[in-house]
């Protein structure tokens, strides 16, 4: 089977860092910014930046719709930080009319842990992987609610920080700063499985 081809959502945010966690895994990562660069890729990442900015340009861009289709689908995903908040059924502390992708049977509160002068690291257990993580939290978002089908796989001051919910991964963290590429892994693992 040839490497599968993995999409991070560009329109702002921790991109580069994103597609080389993916490049060193050996899989083909590409930019996604127009539904013709979605229409080719088997998963997406949808990076940590700012979540509002993100749905702005997404819809901006007609991507979207394509996007949420492609959720719903079944495409996998993974998001990150603000990546998270987009891939949400649910925002807390949102701004009026905010749009989320959906998909993950969770809500979210944005900002969670705190200002950017709150932003911390700790090394975490996360199920499937034998040895901690070490976790950035940038302005991070936690999960305050999780649905029936959603697998919790680390937790952060008594807060789910990381979720599976059959395609869709997400994490309140930052995986793609650092050298750590194990979640990335872990995600990549979930397209090839699809």
């Amino acid at each position: 089977m040839s490497s599968p081809r993995i999409g991070v959502l560009a329109l702002q945010g921790d991109v580069r860092e994103h597609l080389a966690a993916l490049s060193e895994l050996g899989v083909t990562a590409v930019s996604v910014r127009r539904p013709e660069e979605l229409a080719t890729c088997d998963g997406l990442v949808l990076p940590g930046g700012e979540s509002t900015t993100m749905a702005k340009l997404a819809r901006t861009f007609d991507l979207l719709e394509p996007l949420r289709q492609r959720v719903k689908e079944g495409m996998p995903a993974f998001g990150t930080c603000a990546g998270m908040i987009l891939l949400a059924d649910r925002v807390v502390d949102g701004i009026e009319g905010q749009e989320t992708v959906g998909g993950l049977d969770i809500t979210v509160r944005r900002n969670a842990f705190g200002r950017q002068v709150d932003s911390f690291e700790e090394d975490l257990a996360v199920t499937g992987l034998a040895d901690p993580v070490h976790a950035v939290f940038i302005r991070a978002p936690w999960v305050e609610e999780v649905g029936a089908g959603v697998e919790v796989l680390a937790t952060a001051a008594g807060h789910p920080v990381a979720v599976r919910q059959g395609r869709l991964l997400a994490t309140s963290f930052h995986p793609e700063v650092g050298p750590d590429p194990r979640v990335h892994a872990l995600f990549v693992d979930l397209v090839a499985a699809s």
